[in-house]
């Protein structure tokens, strides 16, 4: 299956979800955004009170849980503007590209704008 038709395979699958739950009446674009920042945070929190930027021990699969609840979030919140997020996501790194061309930009953190 190609990668365009497993996301289209995710939105089906997810629109399904909610659909069957009534859950759509909940879904304006505000709490979608804050369900979205409330999930962001939770990857966070596996980082929190750590040192050496390490992932507490032991956490993979709660990682992957989380990332998948931003994942779902962040499809949900383009679902509603309709937004096909592998299009939307190739023509991002065609302006990140033209803003961190390489020979500016390779092994610096700096913003586009002080390269």
């Amino acid at each position: 299956m190609e990668d365009n038709d497993r996301y289209k395979a995710l939105v089906q699958r997810i629109s399904a979800f909610c659909k069957a739950r009534d859950w759509s009446q909940f879904h304006d674009p505000k709490n979608l955004a804050i369900s979205l920042q409330l999930e962001a945070a939770e990857v966070l929190e596996l980082f929190q009170w750590t040192k050496d930027n390490k992932m507490k021990p032991g956490k993979e699969s709660e990682m992957a849980d989380e990332l998948a609840d931003v994942l779902y979030w962040v499809i949900m919140l383009a679902n509603h503007y309709n937004i096909d997020l592998v299009t939307a996501l190739d023509k991002k790194m065609d302006k990140n590209e033209a803003k961190y061309p390489v020979e500016k930009a390779k092994g610096v953190s700096s913003k586009y704008n002080e390269l």
